[in-house]
């Protein structure tokens, strides 16, 4: 596949879009930067989102809010990133094209690569522009509710999470993502809306982008409802290199190792010792990785094969669990996480 396009820069002043999202992306044809006037145009916010072509919710987000003509509080970028990994056929199923690099991990030096100088050209403008806050809009590739990740866990950074969902990750883990190049220059999360394709998912990211581009001022906004959790110290659990990965629900012969092709039910539950998560095929090598924000190999402390099964060593909560082979291999099964003592009441900044 062709390398992603230049950035096109595209200001906002009125007209119509396409109908759909689809004809939309299809007019674009590449990672696009928008910039929407605000009535109030001595500040900016920005949104980010398509960072993955398999990541729908959040184009369908911006350009339904777009063609409603709602004027934004103040001045507004967004960004849609992997718009060609988008249109590949069948659309809105790649991650990113074959042979790429995932755009989402690529902010920070060296910058390497089409998908590095892209990630270079964006963090400039929006250094450049000063928002005071950044949404990132993605999906899951499994069942979860709407939550929130960040490096820092503010009230600022709560405050914008909230706008979608009651639930927020802080993160110590360094991936390459845009809201670990940006944490130190304005307020960055990432919202995960839902499962990619799921009408709940779209609606939350409508809503949340709605709140955040139409209220005059940012803060003391969250969504109303069950108290607000935060998970601390997550854990990318990943499938080992050279391991053959299956789904389903037994053992598939031809695998290394068989996850539960339902294991994605266990998203945010709190999983007690012995949990089967599925199963490994005879004296292969350990088909796990497990590494922490330092680097240090976990996967023996939190899963044990026995019997041929893999099952939880102690008690865990994964969030992010996928069941689509390729983004396993792609990126990662899962993350394990820990309830902070006291999820109502998050620790200031």
């Amino acid at each position: 596949m062709g390398a992603p396009t230049r950035l096109r820069s595209i200001e906002l002043s009125g007209g119509r879009l396409p109908e759909t999202a689809a004809d939309w992306l299809r007019s674009l044809g590449g990672p696009t930067l928008l910039r929407v006037p605000g009535r109030d145009p001595t500040r900016r916010r920005a949104v980010t989102t398509l960072l993955h072509g398999n990541e729908p919710s959040g184009t369908y987000a911006v350009h339904a809010w777009l063609r409603g003509g709602a004027k934004p509080a103040v001045d507004t970028l967004i960004f849609l990133g992997a718009v060609e990994a988008a249109l590949h056929e069948p659309m809105f199923s790649n991650r990113f094209l074959a042979g790429a690099r995932d755009l989402n991990r690529c902010f920070r030096p060296p910058f390497s690569g089409p998908e590095g100088e892209l990630a270079r050209e964006i963090l400039q403008a929006l250094e450049a522009a000063a928002p005071e806050a950044l949404v990132d809009v993605h999906n899951n590739t499994g069942h979860n509710p709407p939550y929130g990740v960040g490096p820092r866990a503010g009230d600022r950074e709560l405050d914008l999470v909230g706008l979608f969902g009651r639930r927020y990750v802080h993160s110590d883990l360094r991936l390459g993502a845009i809201i670990e190049a940006t944490q130190d220059h304005f307020p960055s999360v990432t919202v995960e809306c839902g499962r990619a394709g799921d009408p709940a998912a779209d609606a939350v990211a409508l809503a949340g982008l709605e709140r955040f581009l139409g209220s005059e001022r940012l803060g003391g906004e969250r969504l109303e409802g069950a108290p607000f959790e935060l998970l601390t110290d997550p854990v990318r659990v990943c499938v080992a290199p050279g391991t053959r990965l299956s789904f389903g629900d037994g053992v598939d012969p031809r695998a290394d190792l068989t996850v539960s092709a339902d294991v994605d039910r266990h998203n945010f539950e709190s999983l007690p010792v012995g949990t089967p998560m599925g199963w490994v095929a005879g004296d292969g090598p350990w088909p796990l990785q497990a590494l922490d924000a330092e680097g240090r190999e976990l996967s023996r402390e939190l899963f044990v094969k026995r019997d041929g099964r893999l099952e939880t060593r102690r008690p865990i909560v994964p969030i992010m669990m996928t069941t689509n082979p390729g983004v396993a291999l792609a990126d990662c099964l899962f993350y394990v996480v820990r309830r902070a003592p006291s999820a109502s009441e998050p620790p200031a900044p």
